[in-house]
């Protein structure tokens, strides 16, 4: 049997031309284990340099199917790269490479402002492009990059279920789903359209995420989206390099498993175009012209693809021409969604950062036109760390300086991307979705020969413009921070320890930013809001304002909230207001206190006269009280129902709330 096994390694080694000398022995021995594929992935790992994966392999008949269990790991990480893990080991190699000799990647770069729009909430420029984004909204997809666990919050659940705000109780997913139906419905009522076209909706998910994404979604009936609305597509992960020759790293746990690592999220690009999401071919085209959504189903027939420029005319005809994506918790981005989304279609950008003001040498990245010396230019976030050095280096003596408006002339990159579909195509085709990566690895000591721990390859979503032309319309839209950014990323005692004065990015200040939001829109529009108080809930000091919310269906631009209030209306401080409908008027309304509206589609309701009760109490608690619900306990508050008025009206017609 012995003799039988070795010859049938003999011709194995043979037909491959390889010399049994050049392998390590302990493959060598378990080859004939191994079915072709399989054999040719041991072949690329030993020519890749890997031969350590191999060292502690036992003798044939013992743990036999955890070897075939590895190559099926391996098969996996190879076929989700670009280029498999040839790719992969090469590109860690230059990138590790470039680390250790400490090379800066912007040498040979001069920084300067790049093009773009700053809107002021409210006025009529800001006005005219939320119309124009309105009509828009209906030619554009939107991509939720959704791939965390709220650990790193304090939560235990997916981050997208944790609560926007708790008047309501909305999650954030609820939210991003109900603001993009919004958008279908406005968008189609300005367009006249017949038949209303279906917004497609992509959440980018992982191995963490992805099947409590699906029954957050189920178990909720998808917030009224229609299933076939949505598409889930999974990140999977990459292999871990334990040096600098980009060696994988086994799992400490099991030597039969390559460690992995999360890649980034600039990984959607790729997930989009492998998953044939956006190609399109004949016979799709088809069910396109009979009205249904590019989205409803993927192609699977046989018949060739249509050329690019086809591809291109099609989706244009059709109506398609946007691609929006933003991430997971980051409760005040659809009000700037539709001014921005206008700003790209008058602009005619190919990309569209959405960004907000920042203060010099803030801590989030700068948008940034960076030109080389050899002609090359592109418009990229760069970190608020490099760009102020990287300034200095390039003859501006004091760096990342505040202008005459008192913010640094480069706008805080927030993000969230606009993207025009027919360039994006092109660019995907051309890359595979591939995004330039950077490695990050933590050295043991200042000589960088090894790792403190497995290091990988990393790419970010808003890295896509770094491989673009020049010719490509690359610019921004700033937005005023209170109205479009607050994200949720810090757990209470991080946040406790942000210095005074710069933001908690938590929970806590996360919902007090959605009241503070709504009441400047409701001052803009006539409302006299009072002032906020000052108030301390996990150890950060936040302005509590009225507790106003709305749902989209509501109030989605400002020129459609402003037709909604009229007269002289006010609501106290200690007031809580939801409003749960679309054709809710304000009408000389006073509010001191808690007064909640639910309405059905056709259900009109005027409100007015006089509204005041005990209301509803922010009320104190402890994060540490495990008795406590965790979404609560993130915050370190909870609305105490004391006494409030809710009213709801089941049936289409019109109606008056006037006590």
């Amino acid at each position: 049997m012995a003799s039988a096994t070795a010859d049938s390694v003999a011709k194995i080694l043979s037909d491959l031309n390889i010399n049994a000398g050049d392998w390590p022995l302990n493959l060598v021995k378990n080859l004939h284990l191994l079915h072709p594929d399989q054999i040719e992935l041991a072949k690329m790992l030993v020519d890749l340099g890997q031969s350590h994966l191999f060292q502690h392999w036992p003798e044939p008949g013992v743990e036999d199917e955890q070897k075939k269990a590895f190559f099926a790991q391996v098969a996996k990480l190879n076929s989700n790269y670009p280029g498999g893990l040839a790719s992969y080991v090469k590109n860690a190699r230059e990138l590790l490479a470039d680390s250790k000799e400490g090379k800066n990647p912007y040498d040979g770069f001069t920084p300067s402002v790049p093009t773009g729009e700053v809107l002021s909430f409210g006025d009529n420029n800001f006005i005219k492009f939320e119309e124009a984004g309105v009509k828009e909204a209906q030619n554009a997809a939107f991509v939720l990059v959704a791939g965390g666990l709220g650990e790193r919050l304090g939560y235990n659940g997916i981050k997208v279920a944790l609560p926007a705000e708790t008047t309501t109780g909305t999650c954030f997913l609820q939210l991003y789903i109900e603001s993009i139906l919004a958008l279908q419905g406005a968008s189609s009522r300005l367009s006249h359209a017949t038949s209303p076209k279906v917004i497609p909706f992509v959440i980018m998910t992982s191995d963490d995420t992805h099947a409590r994404t699906l029954d957050l979604l189920e178990s909720n009936s998808y917030f009224g989206m229609k299933p076939t609305q949505v598409h889930l597509l999974k990140q999977e992960k990459v292999a871990c390099l334990e040096d600098n020759d980009a060696r994988l790293a086994l799992d400490p746990h099991d030597k039969y498993k390559i460690q992995t690592k999360p890649h980034g999220h600039g990984d959607v690009h790729s997930l989009l175009y492998s998953s044939g999401l956006l190609n399109v071919c004949y016979h799709y085209v088809i069910s396109l012209w009979h009205g249904n959504s590019i989205f409803d189903d993927v192609c699977v027939c046989s018949c060739p693809c249509l050329s690019l420029q086809v591809l291109r005319e099609i989706l244009r005809d059709a109506g398609l021409r946007w691609v929006l994506f933003f991430q997971d918790t980051n409760g005040l981005l659809f009000k700037a969604i539709p001014a921005s989304l206008g700003v790209s279609a008058l602009k005619h950008y190919h990309v569209n950062s959405l960004a907000v003001q920042r203060k010099a040498k803030e801590a989030i990245g700068g948008i940034t036109r960076l030109t080389h010396s050899d002609g090359r230019s592109m418009v990229i976030n760069v970190e608020y760390n490099q760009l102020d050095p990287l300034l200095r280096a390039t003859g501006h003596p004091d760096g990342d300086a505040n202008c005459e408006t008192g913010y640094s002339p480069f706008p805080g990159n927030i993000n969230q991307l606009i993207l025009e579909l027919g360039p994006y195509i092109e660019e995907l085709t051309k890359t595979g979705g591939a995004i330039k990566e950077f490695v990050n690895p933590k050295y043991k000591d200042a000589s960088k020969t090894s790792f403190k721990s497995s290091t990988r390859l990393e790419c970010m979503m808003q890295d896509y413009p770094k491989t673009l032309p020049p010719s490509a319309r690359v610019g921004f839209t700033v937005i005023d921070t209170w109205l479009a950014y607050a994200p949720v990323k810090n757990n209470p005692e991080d946040a406790a320890k942000v210095p005074k004065g710069n933001p908690y990015h938590s929970a806590t200040s996360g919902e007090m930013a959605i009241y503070r939001a709504n009441s400047h829109i409701l001052q803009k529009a006539g409302v006299q809001v009072e002032d906020p108080v000052k108030q301390v809930f996990n150890g950060q000091e936040v302005e509590v304002w009225p507790r106003i919310t709305w749902k989209p269906i509501w109030g989605l631009t400002f020129a459609e909230i402003k037709s909604k209030v009229s007269g002289n209306c006010s609501i106290s401080q200690r007031s809580t207001l939801a409003l749960k409908g679309r054709s809710i008027l304000l009408q000389n309304l006073s509010l001191d206190g808690a007064l909640i509206i639910n309405t059905v589609d056709g259900a009109k309701v005027k409100v007015g006269g006089s509204i005041q009760n005990k209301g509803w109490i922010v009320e104190s608690i402890d994060y540490k009280d495990t008795s406590i619900a965790e979404e609560l306990r993130t915050r370190g508050f909870r609305m105490k129902k004391v006494e409030g008025l809710e009213e709801t009206y089941n049936q289409p017609g019109e109606f008056s709330l006037k006590p």
